[in-house]
């Protein structure tokens, strides 16, 4: 079945679709990320000299896809993909997640953005609850995104449609995105003090794993 996705450049696509094109310290690593929104993509590229917003059928039947769930799971691994993890490197969910970002052609799962990112960070750092974090992911849901990983799953995507955002759009994306992170700020804050004193901090999963012989938190 085809999906009909999204993908936006700041300065437009310059020669073929290939996984190198992603920033390898992005949510889900190296790879090029689709959105399944088309206003998705639009407040991350607004900045740039021409951006370019595309439109993309894509089948992916038969290829090893992994779809995470929103959730603890996807924020640890989306924190392995950007570097935050490597004190870890010898436990089983590390390696766990090294193999599958390794091992899929596609990855699915929730977009981030730096609030999450930020609100990840303070839970490594164990000023957050698991509580205060999952609440934290399900109330700034940005939509959800696909990687293609390897050459194989970007072979099956079609760019079928292109425009270039005009300055008007831009400068509202522009105030679209400032709004966007005054809320999640306002939200953020919000869940930390409702649920401070519920769930467990990552010290204390560790510990769990550890005893329990866990792959996953």
């Amino acid at each position: 079945m085809k999906l009909r996705l999204y993908h936006g450049s700041k300065a437009g696509l310059d020669g073929a679709i290939s996984p190198e094109r992603g920033n390898a310290a992005a949510d889900f690593g190296a790879g090029f990320y689709l959105g399944t929104d088309s206003h998705q993509p639009q407040t991350l590229i607004c900045g740039g000299p021409s951006p370019v917003l595309y439109a993309a059928e894509c089948d992916f039947e038969g290829l090893k896809v992994f779809s995470f769930e929103p959730g603890l799971d996807w924020a640890l691994f989306v924190a392995f993909c950007r570097n935050l993890l490597e004190d870890f490197a010898e436990t089983s969910f590390y390696r766990r997640y090294r193999e599958i970002r390794d091992t899929h052609d596609v990855i699915f799962g929730k977009i981030a953005n730096d609030r999450i990112f930020n609100t990840v960070q303070a839970f490594f750092r164990g000023e957050i609850t698991d509580a205060v974090l999952t609440r934290s992911l399900a109330a700034l849901n940005l939509g959800d995104q696909y990687c293609a990983k390897t050459a194989a799953a970007c072979g099956r995507i079609e760019i079928v449609d292109s425009r270039m955002l005009t300055a008007a759009e831009c400068e509202a994306l522009g105030v679209k995105a400032e709004n966007q992170r005054a809320r999640a700020i306002r939200e953020t804050k919000r869940i930390r003090d409702q649920y401070r004193r519920e769930g467990v901090f990552f010290d204390e999963i560790l510990e769990r794993m550890a005893k329990e012989g866990s792959t996953c938190p």
